[in-house]
Parts: C-alpha cells; structure tokens; sequence
C-alpha cells in the first residue's frame, strides 16, 4: 500500500471514529484548506526542504479530506481528481504526448485557443478568491494572450503614472469612493508592471511586508533598549533606528 493508500485509508477511519473529524464539512475545511496553503508559501519562501516537506503533507491531508467528504456524497474519490488532473495535463501538452495538435508547442496561448474553441472565456476559470494581486495577474496574462496589452514597458510605465495622477485629482476631490476605485486602478496598473517586469506582485508585497515586519521589530527592540515606548519616542527617532536596522542588513552599508 503506499503513504497515499495509507493516508485515505487514515482520513476514512477518522471520519467513521472521531466525533471532531466526524463533524467537518466541506464549509468547515475552508479556512483549514487556506491556512495549510498559506504555510507552504511560508514555507516555500524560507526554501527549507524539511519545512517545505511537512507543509505538502499537511495541505495533501487537507485535500485528502476534502475528497473524503466527496466520496461519502457519492461524487467522487481521490483516485477520479487524479486522473481527472492527468488527463487535463495531457490535453494541455500535445507536443509531448500523443494525439494532440500536430506541430503545436506547448504553451499558455495554444491551451487558451483550445479553451476558446470549446466557447469559454479566456478568463474563465480564474478563481474569484485569488489574493487580489495573484487574481490581477493572472487576468491580464489571458488578455495579453489575445494581444490586449502594452506594446512595451514605456507603455505600463506611463499606465503607472497616468493611475498615479488620477488618484493624485481623486484624493484632490474628496470623493472616497473615486479615491478607492482610483487607488483600485494604480495597483492593478502596479500589477501588470510586476507582469511586464517578471515580478509577481504578491511575491513581491509577501517579501515586503516581511522585511517590514523584520525591521519594525528591530525598531521596537531599540526602543526597549533605551527605555522607551516606541510611541514616546517621535518620529524623528524611529525613523533613525529604522534606519539603523537597514543599515544593520546591508552590512554596515549606508
């Protein structure tokens, strides 16, 4: 039997015997399955191998769950999402496996001309609770595949700033509601600059808040070393200690 037989066969046991396990619904595995997905990115993010194994068991377990859950309805099994996924993969590459399109490479632009062909939308299928800048990107990546896009980075550059300068007339106006669509606008302009740049805006805003994080509690540690609360302290010297703090992580570097 192998670890995955084992682990269906462990889900199953837990559903008949554990009154927690027992309890679960699909609604209630949702926070759970986002949580573990979250983890992986952490973990993914710190590139630790032993941590990145023991995410991918607990997100596999929640997917095992879930399936669990479907195969007590009826629906389906485990065994039907895999194969479902390899036959989905196999259409996706014609140039590697047989009775695909003669010739076509392999690429984003021929599955979206198939998808096309079967009359859906080339954004269809976008998941509606993607983080926001995943959503964006990914959006603008199936309209770029038609040709709707800039021409070049000049083009988003000037998009960026053209976003900028309306919020900048939004704010003027003390509308909040054009200030958010604004703002709404200049990040999803942020967003396909990350595109164009081959920067993912959610890694990259991931990676920012952790630097952040990292440094405001280099702040607040100075802070207690001097005896002070960090919000007697001013701005002026907060605003020093951060940059000693940055200072600190470039080496000494100014």
């Amino acid at each position: 039997m192998s670890a995955v037989d084992e682990l269906r066969s462990l889900v199953a046991r837990l559903r008949a015997e554990c009154p927690w396990d027992r309890a679960q619904d699909i609604a209630s595995m949702r926070p759970y399955l986002l949580e573990e997905a979250a983890e992986l990115l952490d973990a993914l993010d710190a590139d630790e191998a032993e941590h990145v194994r023991e995410e991918l068991g607990d997100l596999l377990f929640q997917i095992v769950f879930i399936a669990q859950l479907y195969e007590e309805r009826g629906a389906f099994d485990l065994e039907a999402a895999a194969r479902g996924i390899a036959e989905k993969m196999i259409e996706r590459h014609p140039h590697v496996f047989a009775g695909g399109e003669a010739g076509e490479p392999g690429s984003n632009a021929a599955w979206e001309r198939r998808k096309a062909r079967e009359g859906r939308s080339r954004i269809a299928g976008v998941p509606l609770r993607l983080p926001a800048l995943v959503r964006a990107h990914r959006v603008a990546e199936k309209a770029a595949g038609v040709g709707f896009d800039w021409p070049n980075l000049a083009g988003v550059l000037a998009k960026v700033d053209e976003e900028r300068q309306e919020l900048a007339e939004a704010l003027a106006s003390g509308n909040p509601e054009e200030v958010a669509h604004e703002y709404g606008d200049l990040l999803l302009a942020l967003a396909n600059l990350g595109r164009f740049i081959g920067v993912a805006g959610e890694d990259a805003l991931r990676m920012a808040n952790t630097r952040f994080e990292r440094r405001f509690v280099g702040v607040e540690a100075r802070a207690a070393a001097a005896g002070v609360e960090p919000a007697d302290a001013g701005l002026d010297q907060l605003e020093a200690w951060w940059q000693d703090v940055k200072r600190e992580e470039r080496g000494g570097a100014s």
